[in-house]
């Protein structure tokens, strides 16, 4: 696997990957799913599009061997030595494999190298125990801070976050 800056070439397959790692049936392959909570779609192509050209923002892309998107992760640099890593995700038929792993360590990567970053904060649903167990294997604690999901659904859905010092 190679993991590079998307580009908007990469957002049209790359989209696709995402709907399926996150909502729907197909999500169910993996573990990482939020089909069970939400229905709508994660994320568009518009949506994407604003991140790849944002200069506070970078869109890792992980390449499979054949030249495929098979997942990415978002790096938004916040100010103050602080970076957001969010919209990790692998085809939910490949996770479980460490490609997840990968990805979190380019993103700190990135955060570090080209934002300066001392630390790492991130949001996952509250419900969602078991993926915060994961980043906790990884490094991050939480923080005790819930903020609201950013879109309105009920039953009302929190997001828990997680931060991780960067060294």
């Amino acid at each position: 696997m190679q993991i590079r800056v998307a580009t908007e070439a990469d957002l049209p397959a790359l989209h696709l990957v995402i709907e399926r790692a996150y909502r729907g049936d197909s999500a169910r392959a993996g573990w990482t799913f939020e089909a069970d909570l939400l229905s709508d779609d994660r994320t568009d192509l518009g949506e994407l599009t604003a991140i790849v050209r944002s200069a506070s923002d970078r869109l890792l892309v992980a390449i499979s061997e054949d030249g495929a998107p098979i997942g990415c992760v978002q790096v938004t640099f916040k100010g103050a030595g602080l970076a957001y890593l969010g919209l990790l995700c692998i085809d939910p038929v490949l996770q479980a494999g460490g490609l997840g792993r990968q990805l979190i360590a380019a993103a700190e990567d990135l955060a570090r190298g080209v934002f300066g970053a001392h630390a790492m904060e991130m949001t996952v649903i509250d419900q969602r125990l078991e993926l915060i167990a994961y980043y906790e294997r990884r490094g991050y604690g939480q923080t005790g801070e819930k903020r609201p999901f950013p879109v309105l659904v009920d039953p009302p859905l929190a997001m828990v976050v997680l931060e991780k010092a960067l060294a």
